[in-house]
C-alpha cells in the first residue's frame, strides 16, 4: 500500500485514458503528458494502461507500505526518498517505510510516479482515469487527500532491473519558452487576416487559469470578422453554431485569451476554434506552467502526419532498447 502523508497541490490517478466516449460529451482525462506516462509504466515493467500518480506542480509526501520498484518521469520536480535525491527517468527501489517527498518545481509542471503492478482503483467506462469535474474514476473521483491509502494493482508484465533508465537522448527539456505547432483551423476563416498573423507572431503569456480542462493564454486581442449572425445584432462572431472540439483545439472567447482545450475539456460547443494543437505538441503543452511563454506555429496536416510517425518510431526505439 502507499499512504499519502500530504496531497501535494493536485495528485491524481490516470492511466492512457477514457477511449470511445467523446461522442456522448465524455473526455478522455488521462495522463496529459502520455509520453512521460507511457516511459514511467515502461521502467517498472507494467502493462502499457496501468494506473499511475499525475503530479502537478507541488508533488505529495507518500510513504510506501512494502518493498516495490517505482519510477518518476516527466517535468524537473526533483524527487526525494528519505530526503535523499533520487534520479528520475530511472528504475528505483524503495522499501517498507521509505518515504517520497518532492522539491519545489524547476521546469515542466507534471510528474508521473508509476509503481510494480499500477494503482488498484475501479474501471470506470473502461478507464482508471480521475475526471474530477464529474467526480469519477481514479481514487474515489477527486484529488488525493491526506490520509487516503492507495493499492498496488496485479498489472506487472515483466521484471525490470533496478538502474534501468530511459536515454539521456530521448528525454524532452523543459524549459519556460515552448513553441507549440498548430493546424490552422477549422474556424480560422473568421479572424480577420491581420488577426491570424498576430496570433502566430505574439509571444503568449500561461495564465494561472491553465489546468487538466484547458490552458488560457495572456497577450494580444483578436478580431473577428463581423458578419450578420442568425441570433440576431449582438450576436458575438466568436460564436459559430455548436462544433464539436478535438483535444486541443484553442478557442478564443470574444477574442481575448486563446484557451487550448485539453483532456478534462468539454467535447463540443458554440465557439469558434482557430487551430488545433497537433497530437505531437500535446505532451509539451502538458508541461507548461503558469507564466512560461507560448508561440503556436501553424504546420500543415503532412506535417502533423510526419511529425505524429517520429514520436511513434521514437517510442519503438525506447521500447526495444528498455527491452534488451
Amino acid at each position: 500500500m502507499i499512504k499519502v502523508q500530504k496531497p501535494g497541490l493536485q495528485t491524481t490517478v490516470q492511466d492512457e485514458g477514457r477511449i470511445g466516449y467523446y461522442e456522448i460529451g465524455m473526455p478522455p482525462s488521462g495522463a496529459m503528458d502520455k509520453f512521460a506516462f507511457r516511459c514511467a509504466n515502461l521502467l517498472v515493467g507494467n502493462q502499457a494502461n496501468a494506473a499511475v500518480l499525475e503530479i502537478t506542480y507541488l508533488g505529495p509526501v507518500l510513504e510506501f507500505g512494502k518493498n516495490m520498484k517505482i519510477s518518476l518521469t516527466g517535468g524537473d520536480i526533483p524527487p526525494r526518498i528519505n530526503g535523499q535525491p533520487v534520479p528520475m527517468w530511472t528504475t528505483l527501489q524503495v522499501q517498507e517505510g521509505d518515504q517520497l517527498s518532492f522539491d519545489f518545481v524547476k521546469g515542466g509542471a507534471r510528474v508521473y510516479l508509476a509503481v510494480e503492478g499500477g494503482i488498484a482503483v475501479p474501471l470506470v467506462m473502461g478507464s482508471r482515469s480521475t475526471y474530477t469535474l464529474i467526480g469519477i474514476g481514479g481514487f474515489e473521483g477527486r484529488a488525493l487527500a491526506e490520509g487516503d491509502v492507495l493499492h498496488t494493482a496485479d498489472m506487472l508484465e515483466k521484471t525490470v532491473p533496478t538502474g534501468t533508465s530511459i536515454d539521456p537522448a530521448y528525454i524532452p527539456a523543459y524549459g519556460k519558452a515552448h513553441e507549440i505547432r498548430v493546424v490552422m483551423g477549422l474556424c480560422s476563416y473568421r479572424l480577420t487576416e491581420e488577426s491570424k498573423a498576430t496570433f502566430l507572431s505574439t509571444e503568449w503569456t500561461v495564465t494561472p487559469e491553465a489546468n487538466r480542462t484547458g490552458y488560457r493564454h495572456r497577450g494580444e486581442r483578436l478580431t473577428f470578422v463581423e458578419r450578420e449572425q442568425p441570433f440576431g445584432a449582438g450576436s458575438n462572431p466568436s460564436n459559430v453554431t455548436d462544433l464539436g472540439y478535438p483535444i486541443g483545439s484553442i478557442q478564443v472567447p470574444d477574442g481575448v485569451e486563446p484557451i487550448v482545450l485539453l483532456h478534462d475539456a468539454v467535447t463540443g460547443g458554440g465557439y469558434a476554434t482557430i487551430a488545433t494543437v497537433i497530437s505531437a505538441d500535446l505532451d509539451r503543452m502538458a508541461q507548461a506552467k503558469t507564466n512560461d511563454k507560448v508561440r503556436f506555429v501553424s504546420v500543415s496536416l503532412q506535417e502533423a502526419l510526419a511529425a505524429r510517425k517520429e514520436v511513434r518510431e521514437k517510442w519503438s526505439k525506447i521500447k526495444e532498447a528498455i527491452k534488451s
